[in-house]
């Protein structure tokens, strides 16, 4: 029954819910907006005034019951601060009275005051007249010293004279006439001293450039001497170590490096570019020069990099490459010596540009040139510049690669001079026995290329086993290894070594041996001319093992090092089988020769009707030709060599028989044919008996002779005159007695063989009873081997 009145009295005062939301809001400051909207938006703005009217209302009854409640402090305040009012007036009237009381005492001071104050100011106008005279003096002072280094040429003491006056003196000129005046002139100066320093620099940067091929040259030469003062040194050393080892002394050289300060070598003056340098600092336009400096330094490398069309390379690479030597030289020295002028990076990107420009030069005159000793001579100089270069700290390892990648050109050249050359001394050497009068001779033909057979020296006059090609071809091998080794040294690999070795493996493989190879089997060359050329061959060989001693000695490979068999040359096999390919070039010229005596199908009546008791002419010519091929080869071939073309020219007659027996132009041939090359064939293994044993192939091959080269002859030809010839089909009868023959070709003579148009041994067996039995045989021996075909 109470909580309605209750709730309407809440209502009635405005103390709703949202009343009190709203106070809330109001007593924190929060920001009210949101709520106004929402009212505005729900469309209920009266009930939100009146809710903030209530709020007002409310505020001010509780400001209002708040001033009730301290109104007794109020009075009391009031009444406190009327005190103190009568207190400040009391206090003002006495410091009244105290001020006029120091009025009459300081009125007379004050004029005694006004008196010195006048008398100070006096003194200082005095005292800054005299200032400001002395500052116009050593303002003047200055300008008349300025004026006299200007005159003098001394831009730097006169800049720090005008900068002295600018800095410390102008703005402190009393004399405004003075100051502008000064001032004025201040700038015209400066620009003055920067156009004649500029003029200056411009004058020396010409000359420095157009001296800069000459420092590069001085430089280069200077390399090179310490290249060949270190060789030369080295090669004492070497001697020295060798004699050591062989215990022919005790000797020993020490290799003293001299440390050499390039400066000193290479004089050029600076100075103007210090100045300049020193002078645009100065101005506070330094920059300005360093860029001025390296766009002029970048357009003169530029012109520097062209090469010249007007001159062949050949003929300018040494002006070409020491230019560039020298500015870079230049530059280094700026780099080092001009306080930032230039910067390391700058350098290194005019560096990588000279690189670049350098290597495309030489790959692209590289490529067209044509003669070994041209592109030796450029090379040369290429590894001065590198080495020079180097010594400044620029990087050359890929101009030097260059040189590297061209040394297959190179070789591929000097191949080909040293290939013309040795046709030139195969075509001219007279293939005798080299007679030798005195021992320089010996020296210089035998000796000097390891080609002795003894260490006795022989008694004079000497004649030596092979012919003039030999020593003539070792001079020619012994100049290509040090043309080789000049150009693989000082380059990008200091073990050069293994390359100069693959060289001269192919050198000898590739030109010696090949041309060696293709004149001994050319059509032009005699038997005799291909004995010495074969006998020659085993010296070329002996003297591999010098050239790799004395390509070892000019690398400054320990001679010791390559004496060991694993590091022989290939060549040396190559000669040892070019050597049998002479042999056989021997064998093939001498059975050319016996080809023009062995014309059997002509030089044999194959249908006799008697058998002549004399041998055939043919064969007479055969055995002469033999015998002179035989004495010849004894004088000039080995034992070993002899019996290789002993039975290879026996073994070619026995073939060229039994060819004769297979040629179509045979149609047909009788017994009496066959005694006739038996009788023939007898005289021949009567001649190699007696060869075999004279000449001492008897002792060396005991188990061979040079009758069984003719075996294949011999064993058809006693097949032919064989009783029984049916006893070929025999396999056990035929390995013991026919291995040589071929059954195939037997069976193509055997249809040959006739004596009467319808047998076989007709005519051997007139007057003999054994007719019909050989026939029959014979007969049976041509139906077995069609059987065994």
């Amino acid at each position: 029954m109470d909580s309605k009145p209750k709730k309407r009295g809440a209502m009635e005062n405005g103390d709703t819910g949202e009343d009190s939301v709203l106070a809330t809001l109001i007593g924190n400051g929060d920001d009210l907006g949101p709520l106004v909207r929402h009212a505005f938006e729900m469309g209920r703005p009266e009930a939100l005034v009146h809710q903030l009217k209530h709020i007002l209302k409310k505020k001010e009854a509780e400001i209002e019951e708040l001033c009730k409640t301290h109104y007794e402090e109020f009075i009391l305040a009031v009444d406190e601060l009327r005190g103190v009012l009568v207190d400040a007036e009391e206090l003002k009237s006495d410091l009244s009275s105290d001020n006029f009381k120091l009025q009459e005492v300081g009125s007379a001071l004050l004029v005694k005051l006004e008196e010195l104050l006048e008398s100070f100011s006096i003194k200082k106008n005095v005292a800054e007249a005299i200032n400001m005279s002395k500052i116009c003096i050593e303002v003047l002072e200055l300008c008349v010293k300025c004026n006299t280094h200007l005159s003098e040429g001394q831009f730097f003491l006169a800049l720090k004279t005008v900068d002295l006056i600018d800095t410390n003196y102008l703005q402190n000129i009393p004399v405004n006439t003075i100051k502008i005046m000064i001032g004025k002139n201040i700038p015209i100066i400066k620009a003055h001293i920067e156009k004649k320093v500029t003029a200056d620099f411009n004058e020396w940067l010409l000359h420095i450039r157009s001296s800069a091929k000459d420092i590069g040259q001085t430089a280069i030469g200077h390399a090179a001497s310490v290249r060949q003062r270190d060789e030369e040194m080295l090669e004492r050393q070497r001697k020295a170590e060798e004699l050591n080892v062989s215990g022919l002394g005790d000797v020993v050289y020490s290799l003293d490096v001299e440390e050499v300060d390039e400066d000193s070598v290479l004089k050029f003056d600076l100075t103007p570019l210090y100045r300049a340098s020193h002078i645009h600092s100065f101005l506070g336009i330094q920059e300005q020069f360093r860029r001025y400096y390296y766009k002029n330094g970048l357009l003169q490398l530029n012109s520097e990099l062209q090469i010249s069309s007007s001159q062949p390379f050949v003929e300018s690479y040494q002006a070409y490459l020491a230019q560039i030597a020298g500015y870079f030289i230049v530059e280094d020295r700026v780099l080092r010596t001009s306080g930032g002028l230039l910067s390391a990076d700058q350098v290194e990107t005019m560096w990588e540009t000279t690189v670049a420009k350098v290597v495309s030069v030489l790959e692209e005159q590289f490529s067209h040139m044509d003669s070994a000793t041209h592109l030796l001579l450029v090379k040369d100089y290429i590894a001065l510049l590198g080495v020079t270069l180097r010594q400044y700290g620029y990087e050359v390892s890929s101009i030097l690669e260059v040189l590297d990648n061209s040394r297959d050109k190179y070789h591929e050249l000097l191949f080909e001079e040293c290939r013309q050359q040795i046709s030139n001394v195969l075509s001219n050497d007279s293939y005798n026995m080299m007679v030798m009068n005195k021992d320089s001779d010996y020296e210089n033909n035998v000796l000097a290329f390891h080609l002795q057979t003894s260490d006795v020296m022989p008694a004079f006059p000497y004649i030596a086993p092979f012919s003039s090609m030999v020593p003539d071809c070792c001079r020619i091998v012994r100049s290509f290894i040090k043309s080789s080794v000049d150009y693989l040294s000082f380059g990008v690999n200091s073990n050069f070594y293994d390359a100069a070795r693959k060289y001269l493996d192919k050198l000898l493989i590739d030109v010696l041996n090949e041309v060696v190879v293709t004149t001994v089997q050319s059509d032009g060359i005699a038997e005799t001319q291909a004995m010495q050329i074969a006998e020659n061959i085993p010296f070329l060989e002996r003297s591999c093992d010098f050239f790799l001693q004395h390509a070892a000695h000019l690398c400054g490979i320990p001679v010791r090092s390559v004496e060991r068999p694993q590091a022989s040359l290939t060549a040396k096999v190559v000669f040892k089988t070019s050597r049998h390919a002479a042999y056989l070039a021997v064998v093939n010229s001498v059975n050319s020769k016996l080809d023009n005596f062995l014309a059997l199908t002509e030089n044999i009546n194959w249908t006799a009707e008697e058998i002549s008791e004399n041998n055939s002419e043919y064969m007479n010519e055969v055995v002469f030709c033999l015998d002179t091929v035989f004495s010849t080869a004894l004088r000039i071939l080995p034992l070993d060599a002899l019996y290789t073309v002993g039975c290879g020219a026996l073994e070619h007659i026995s073939n060229s028989i039994v060819a004769a027996f297979l040629s179509d132009s045979v149609k047909r041939f009788n017994a009496n044919a066959v005694m006739v090359i038996n009788q023939d064939l007898q005289k021949l293994e009567s001649f190699a008996d007696e060869r075999f044993h004279s000449t001492g192939l008897s002792e060396v091959y005991k188990e061979g002779s040079f009758r069984s080269s003719l075996i294949e002859a011999r064993q058809l030809i006693n097949l032919l005159s064989s009783s029984q010839p049916e006893n070929f089909a025999d396999l056990v009868i035929r390995e013991k007695s026919y291995n040589a023959l071929d059954c195939k070709k037997v069976a193509s003579i055997v249809e040959k063989f006739k004596d009467s148009a319808d047998g076989i041994f007709g005519s051997l067996s007139t007057r003999n009873t054994k007719t019909s039995s050989r026939k029959k045989s014979m007969d049976m021996l041509k139906k077995r081997l069609k059987d065994f075909n």
